[in-house]
């Protein structure tokens, strides 16, 4: 293998979207506080708004002067894909990250710039802790995961690497779907 098949020198790569993530269950949807909507709201959309503005400007600023390329990943969720009880708040948040990558994977395609999602699916996180702990939770859902287990941070960081290198110059508007098997079982 070519040692600059995943080159991430010389380019830019921005990984943003679900890793400043959050979200808060409620009994029911019509139970939810408009306070709690907002909030999954400013962290999940416009964190990454902001975080992908500056670095598209910053891309496309090169771009202009003549060093094209760069990577946009967005962080999804498996969340995005299926129905969420007590969490539509978060999956329409993580919908929106696709949307929006496959627009910057059009309007930015010119300049050399991809744009991708990655779509963790039950990722054992501080975040995720306490489900991942609740005997009926797990009883529930670790059955379903074909893989027989919760995934780790490091079972998508290659994928991260991939979509970050030159490797990926030609791959743009793409989902993937991390969740050992979940979706399809």
């Amino acid at each position: 293998m070519n040692n600059n098949y995943f080159d991430l020198s010389g380019k830019v790569a921005l990984i943003t979207g679900g890793n400043g993530g959050t979200g808060s269950g409620f009994d029911r949807f019509h139970q939810m506080p408009t306070a709690n909507w907002r909030n999954v709201m400013d962290v999940n959309l416009d964190g990454l708004f902001y975080t992908l503005r500056a670095g598209a400007a910053h891309m496309v600023e090169r771009a202009e002067n003549g060093d094209p390329g760069g990577r946009l990943i967005g962080v999804s969720s498996l969340g995005a894909l299926c129905g969420m009880a007590r969490g539509e708040h978060y999956a329409a948040t993580k919908g929106a990250v696709i949307s929006i990558m496959q627009g910057l994977a059009v309007e930015y395609a010119r300049f050399g710039i991809t744009a991708n999602s990655i779509l963790p699916g039950h990722i054992h996180t501080e975040m995720t802790d306490k489900n991942y702990r609740n005997e009926k939770f797990a009883g529930a859902i670790l059955p379903r995961i074909p893989m027989r287990r919760w995934g780790t941070p490091d079972d998508f960081g290659g994928i991260a690497v991939y979509l970050a290198s030159t490797a990926s110059a030609y791959h743009t508007g793409d989902k993937f779907l991390i969740d050992g098997g979940f979706f399809i079982f």
